[in-house]
């Protein structure tokens, strides 16, 4: 006979604890990934700095209620309009979002940050030698303003090499009166005075010092530079002589692009009229003595700066025209100048309505 059985079911297993799936491990890793890129491009540094627009500075006006370009001890002439100098901002310590970011506006450039500041500089080393390419930018463009308005110049040693045939004999800042029996009226004349000289031969060096005149003789070495010509020792350089004072009063400010500005300032506060004809002018230019003027770098930051501060001209070195041409903004006349010469005739050219050199 046969016996039906039946099992009863198995008891079931205690519930498993759930664990993280794979996809939810994905998530999490893809956050920590964001978070760290974040993270780095947040703060970690990048080697680039940023260029942009700076402010700029009408120098026949005031800042922080001083004359930006003042005269001291000689008449001067009411100005009207703006006379402005522009500049470049420059960003430094940027992190990569902090660089992509000005780079997506518009308004900046990135470049290497090794093409401003050198391998072994610091930023203070780099503000030095800003400050002190501004300093010799005033000082040039005093000696352009007053020799173009036929003011004298004089001719001072401005550094004296060490081991040279100068050294212990022309003092630094003596006023250098003739080289090699040739007057010196420029910096220029004293490497003039030079040219057909060696080595060995025996030279005389008129100076003034204090109010005394001088005269030495001197035994020429050998340039550092291995050109033939003999060796003094002295830096000249072209300083003004009148028994007025020009003080240039602006902080903050750096490199020697400012010269032509500061130039055309005081040939204005000097002479009767307006340069400018009133009307709102801007520019740019390192400027030498003889008031030759020379290219810069940022030409295309400082028509936007001046442009947006409501300069309808804008004064450019000759050689930045091809660029300037390229991208200046729109309704911003642009002036090519050569010289200080150049640059005056074309404000006067500009104020009777009279066509202007252009790039």
């Amino acid at each position: 006979m046969s016996e039906t059985v039946t099992t009863a079911p198995a008891p079931a297993p205690p519930p498993r604890e759930r664990g993280l799936t794979r996809r939810t491990w994905t998530l999490i890793a893809s956050f920590l990934v964001v978070a760290l890129l974040g993270t780095a491009g947040g703060f970690a540094q990048v080697p680039y700095v940023a260029l942009g627009p700076g402010p700029t500075y009408d120098v026949l006006g005031k800042v922080k209620d001083t004359d930006v370009v003042s005269i001291d001890g000689q008449n001067t002439f009411p100005t009207q309009g703006t006379l402005r100098m522009t500049t470049v901002s420059l960003t430094n310590d940027l992190s990569l979002f902090g660089a992509l970011g000005l780079w997506l506006s518009g308004r900046y450039a990135l470049a290497p940050k090794e093409d401003f500041i050198k391998p072994g500089q610091t930023e203070e080393d780099v503000q030095r030698d800003n400050e002190q390419a501004f300093s010799e930018s005033q000082t040039a463009a005093e000696v352009a303003a007053l020799h173009y308005l036929g003011y004298p110049g004089k001719v001072i040693a401005n550094q004296v090499t060490k081991g040279s045939p100068a050294e212990n004999v022309i003092p630094l800042g003596a006023r250098i009166i003739s080289v090699n029996g040739k007057q010196v009226q420029s910096a220029a004349d004293v490497s003039a005075a030079l040219e057909n000289t060696k080595p060995g031969d025996r030279i005389e060096v008129a100076f003034e010092q204090d109010g005394t005149s001088k005269s030495t003789q001197l035994t020429l070495g050998n340039r550092p530079d291995d050109r033939p010509s003999g060796f003094i020792g002295i830096s000249p350089v072209d300083r003004a002589d009148v028994p007025f004072k020009i003080k240039i009063s602006l902080s903050d400010v750096g490199g020697p692009s400012a010269g032509l500005i500061f130039a055309l300032a005081i040939v204005d506060k000097l002479t009767p009229g307006e340069l400018n004809g009133g009307k709102a002018i801007a520019g740019t230019g390192e400027i030498q003595g003889d008031g030759t003027v020379k290219p810069i770098g940022g030409i295309a930051f400082k028509m936007v700066a001046a442009k947006e501060a409501g300069a309808n001209a804008f004064l450019v070195p000759s050689a930045n025209c091809t660029d300037a041409k390229q991208q200046a903004p729109e309704g911003l006349t642009l002036i090519k100048v050569e010289n200080l010469k150049d640059a005056v005739s074309s404000l006067e050219a500009l104020t009777k309505g009279q066509p202007t050199p252009s790039c």
